[in-house]
């Protein structure tokens, strides 16, 4: 073989190899912006309110409420106790691969895992996300059930990530889990997005004082909607009643819609393309 061959080859191995590492590393480049979530993210997890209020509230049977709206958190189901270690705060990136490493805590029955599970073939059915038993992965989620509701983190926080689900009311309808796992790849509420203003109307006057913060918008620059349009039936949406102080209406449809805001039965056919757009 030729010197100048051996230089072509040569220079060709190189230019697979930057390629190779540029995108191996395009998930760690993906960061999302959780600066508007403010400090509140970090507060400490208020357990007995949350708790009793979950008890108090919701019958399995007939309840038709969801859970993640009764917490204390950020927007009700938001918190990163673990993000505020990290030296960049209000940071959080893709999961490498779409592959999503996890633990169940043996809180759970053996039904509660098998429902776990359940979503977690959903995603598989319907995406490229997959979550796999943890073997030695640095970064994971450790799927809890302290006595303190519905709460996620954002994104992938970096190392050890609580998802917690409160038994009984965070684990009776699939949609409930999937909507953690929705916020475990990233993905915000529906209604906070930048455009919602076209879809729904926000009847602040309903809104209990404490949490109108959880009704801001996210900043176009911020955030993407990958081209999907806005979604009443998301799996992430709230319901027309979320955070109200006297049982009135929050958010008002603009549009038609023929389905009910803020369900949890599973996936919009829109939630299946906004994960496989952001991850596939």
């Amino acid at each position: 073989m030729s010197s100048s061959v051996q230089q072509q080859l040569i220079g060709f191995l190189v230019f697979l190899f930057c390629v190779c590492q540029s995108n191996s590393h395009e998930d760690d480049l993906f960061e999302f912006d959780l600066t508007p979530l403010g400090e509140g993210l970090y507060e400490p997890a208020s357990g007995n309110h949350t708790s009793k209020r979950l008890e108090q509230s919701i019958v399995p049977e007939y309840d038709d409420s969801n859970p993640e709206e009764a917490g204390n958190y950020v927007e009700g189901d938001i918190y990163q106790p673990y993000v505020a270690k990290n030296a960049i705060k209000f940071k959080s990136k893709k999961w490498k691969k779409a592959v999503i490493p996890y633990e169940i805590s043996d809180e759970f029955s053996s039904s509660e895992v098998k429902k776990i599970r359940s979503a977690f073939q959903i995603f598989s059915q319907k995406t490229c996300v997959r979550f796999v038993p943890r073997v030695r992965q640095q970064d994971y989620i450790s799927i809890e059930s302290s006595r303190n509701g519905c709460w996620s983190t954002v994104g992938r926080a970096g190392g050890k990530q609580i998802l917690n689900l409160q038994k009984n009311a965070c684990i009776r309808r699939t949609g409930t889990i999937l909507h953690e796992l929705m916020h475990v790849l990233g993905f915000f509420h529906e209604h906070t997005r930048h455009d919602r203003d076209r879809y729904v109307s926000v009847k602040v006057q309903n809104i209990k004082p404490d949490s109108m913060g959880n009704f801001r918008k996210e900043r176009q620059e911020r955030t993407t909607t990958h081209g999907i349009l806005y979604d009443l039936g998301s799996v992430m949406h709230y319901s027309p009643t979320a955070f109200s102080w006297n049982g009135s209406p929050t958010l008002e449809p603009k549009v038609k819609f023929a389905g009910k805001i803020g369900q949890r039965n599973g996936f919009s056919n829109k939630d299946v393309q906004s994960i496989n757009s952001l991850y596939c």
